[in-house]
């Protein structure tokens, strides 16, 4: 935008402060509303409070505020149980630039709106090779300073996604075998512990409603889309998990969950490969433990699932490898 003086300001919603800085929650929206009017987040995605908190890096409470502009303005409505469910574009959204206009925003969200998509690719390409991630093409592909680069590259990081080797460069590893395999034993070791610290704190609403979305997902397993599965593993393996009150064992969680982001694009990309997705049943032989008070049998539970996984991830990833040739990207190299 250009004020009466001819500089250029950042978009702000009516109600920011007056300080001129956009708050958290109001750059969620901005960016999540640009998604789905360009049809990245198509209408029945299920959006969960966990889920738009990792993705931008903001606690609860911002995200919250997020979904909740998000449904004042149309865009999605309050899902059965929890969370919410984009419903598509709105005629008019409060304050918001219309679909055919870019939405201006503050550097500080400026890696977020990028983020996503960047993810996505990496890890769409690590089913094919390994990739040495550059900093300074990703600021020069997307146009932004080098400074959002590095904290894409720094969330990147965070997630799981990518490594630096012995002479400290970014690279992304290829979800080979034994790196799958590496990955997966680190999260039946974690993860079990996590939910075992996080059972006590564990308010029994929460884990009343996941219990009814898994029933209820698996009433109608033929007919669940990508976004769906990814809601449902991010109930249990992200949102109940981080329960569990130890920062630096959520940390060491992010670290080994990168497969989570793996799947979430495996689902969207790859036809069914069964009539019925397995952790469905799996998942809800956790959570029908964790409701009955039965800590010792939901962790149990928790690390067969994990293991059960393994031989059904390997065999997603080769799926992939042989349907799809992704096209190069500037920023990825040849590792």
């Amino acid at each position: 935008m250009i004020d009466s003086g001819g500089r250029r300001v950042s978009r702000v919603h009516a109600d920011a402060p007056a300080t001129g800085v956009v708050r958290l929650h109001d750059q969620a929206f901005e960016i999540l509303a640009r998604r789905i009017r360009a049809g990245a987040v198509p209408a029945g995605t299920k959006l969960l409070e966990s889920w738009v908190a990792a993705d931008f890096g903001i606690s609860r409470a911002p995200a919250r505020q997020a979904l909740a502009a998000l449904e004042k303005a149309g865009l999605a409505m309050r899902s059965v149980g929890r969370g919410y469910v984009v419903t598509g574009l709105a005629d008019a959204v409060d304050g918001s630039a219309p679909a055919t206009e870019p939405v201006q925003l503050l550097q500080s969200a400026s890696w977020q709106s990028i983020y996503a998509e960047i993810e996505t690719s990496i890890v769409a390409r690590t089913a094919f090779a390994s990739w040495h991630v550059v900093e300074a093409e990703i600021a020069k592909h997307y146009r932004v300073s080098r400074t959002v680069a590095r904290d894409v590259v720094a969330r990147l990081n965070q997630r799981g996604i990518i490594r630096k080797d012995e002479r400290s460069h970014w690279y992304a590893p290829a979800l080979t075998p034994d790196h799958v395999t590496e990955l997966y034993e680190m999260r039946w070791t974690l993860e079990p512990l996590a939910l075992d610290k996080a059972a006590p704190s564990l308010p029994p609403e929460l884990v009343r409603v996941a219990l009814q979305s898994i029933e209820e997902a698996i009433s109608r397993a033929e007919t669940l889309t990508g976004s769906d599965l990814d809601a449902l593993e991010a109930e249990l393996h992200v949102e109940i998990l981080g329960y569990c009150g130890q920062q630096t064992l959520v940390e060491a969680l992010r670290s080994y969950q990168s497969l989570l982001v793996a799947h979430s694009f495996l689902y969207r990309w790859l036809p069914p490969l069964y009539p019925s997705e397995p952790f469905l049943p799996e998942h809800l032989v956790v959570l029908q433990a964790l409701n009955k008070g039965r800590r010792k049998g939901a962790v149990a539970a928790l690390r067969a699932h994990l293991q059960a996984s393994l031989a059904r991830a390997l065999h997603r990833i080769e799926a992939v490898a042989a349907e799809f040739e992704p096209e190069p990207l500037p920023y990825l190299r040849p590792y």
